[in-house]
């Protein structure tokens, strides 16, 4: 009987040690600093429940890239998105998508005729 315990002690603690040693990108989430293809760093964090995002480095510092962009499944938000390089009168449909370590942002106008994708990383 002490064998069999001992085993059973022995499985729940290996199996608790593999979900302790989850990725860090992954077991961070989406919100956090990310590296933006360009070499800047933008910043998302949760906003009221939605997700929100800036440019924290570079000559667009302190753009606002999205404010309030609802979660519509585990790893994925969508809404209105801004691009630093079309400055804050154009406005996109915006679909962001946590996928291990890496966010995928991207954003469509004109019924989707023009779009801009990138993809961050941490």
């Amino acid at each position: 009987m002490k064998k069999f315990i001992l085993a059973a002690i022995g499985a729940v603690a290996v199996a608790g040690f593999g979900l302790a040693h989850v990725a860090p990108a992954e077991a961070a989430g989406a919100y956090g600093t990310w590296k933006r293809p360009n070499g800047t760093k933008a910043k998302t964090w949760n906003c009221g429940g939605k997700m929100c995002a800036k440019v924290i480095t570079g000559k667009n510092k302190g753009f606002v890239m999205f404010t309030g962009i609802k979660k519509v499944s585990p790893n994925t938000w969508k809404g209105n998105m801004k691009h630093p390089k079309m400055g804050k009168n154009m406005n996109f449909n915006g679909t962001v998508v946590l996928k291990g370590s890496r966010l995928s942002v991207k954003g469509c106008m004109i019924g989707g005729l023009f779009c801009d994708a990138e993809k961050w990383s941490r």
